[in-house]
């Protein structure tokens, strides 16, 4: 089941006093154990109501109101979504949180509604719909990562790339430590303790990558694109990805950019090395 934890404003957070550094790190561990538990959906801090506007609703009428609002003590102050076996485990869940506000707190436990509790009124075709509209958003929110395969140099690849982006390994995993049994006949002789899967991140973006199943690799018809702040950072990593590969158009300014260049690294891969240009009307 789905609930909504709600946490309930309180003076000190409608005066918009920000947590000490204590409180946010028991918060941030607190909401790390409930991703790893695998419960948390979302969740989120409010900022007071003084910031906030309500939208009063009347027949055909809209009419904004600004904050702050009275009775804080029905006000929100943040929240949490969570899918849990049944209200009681939220409760233990919500008992081992941190006291997240400097004085006495409350925080709400709200069931979420589901399909099921809309009986006979909720038509086929309504379902139907529903269904759809959460689809839509899940593509919506949807992700492409490149997944690259470098033929038996993955290994290699993966500690270029540390010392010339600073990329972070944040996952590898061979062939032989696959949970499950590798095919017969898929891996080239040798390949048992090649890379099977890797997760890394190059600045905010993750990256995945693998040996694959032979020496046999090819990377054409595309090239990543890396975005740096500053023009010695693009000078840098241009010369650190050149080291070993070659240069296809030096580092030079363009309409779009202050600092632009392509190199294509030692394994093949293209990149385009930038400084994002000023956003223009």
């Amino acid at each position: 089941m789905r609930v909504m934890i709600i946490v309930k404003a309180s003076t000190s957070s409608e005066a918009g006093e920000m947590p000490n550094e204590q409180l946010l790190t028991d918060m941030g561990n607190f909401n790390e154990t409930l991703v790893k538990a695998g419960i948390m959906r979302a969740g989120d801090g409010l900022k007071p109501s003084s910031e906030g506007v309500r939208v009063h609703f009347s027949g055909s009428d809209r009419t904004v109101m600004n904050g702050p609002f009275a009775e804080t003590k029905e006000l929100i102050a943040g929240y949490w979504l969570w899918d849990v076996n049944s209200m009681e485990e939220a409760i233990q869940w919500v008992k081992r949180c941190p006291n997240p506000m400097m004085e006495d707190s409350d925080i709400e436990i709200r069931p979420v509604f589901e399909a099921e509790d809309f009986g006979e009124e909720y038509t086929p075709e309504l379902r139907e719909k529903g269904d759809q509209m959460r689809t839509d958003v899940a593509v919506q929110q949807a992700m492409v990562q490149p997944y690259l395969f470098f033929g038996g140099r993955c290994e290699e690849a993966l500690e270029f790339y540390r010392s010339a982006v600073g990329a972070h390994v944040l996952m590898k995993m061979r062939f032989s430590e696959s949970p499950d049994r590798v095919p017969e006949g898929m891996l080239q002789k040798g390949f048992e303790e090649k890379i099977m899967h890797a997760s890394i991140t190059i600045g905010r973006q993750t990256i995945m990558a693998s040996d694959g199943c032979n020496d046999q690799s090819k990377f054409d018809g595309f090239r990543l694109a890396l975005s740096v702040a500053t023009e010695a950072a693009a000078d840098r990593v241009f010369d650190a990805l050149a080291d070993g590969g070659k240069i296809d158009m030096p580092l030079g300014k363009t309409f779009w950019s202050p600092r632009y260049g392509m190199v294509t690294d030692r394994f093949g891969i293209g990149w385009m090395v930038m400084v994002p240009g000023e956003a223009s009307c």
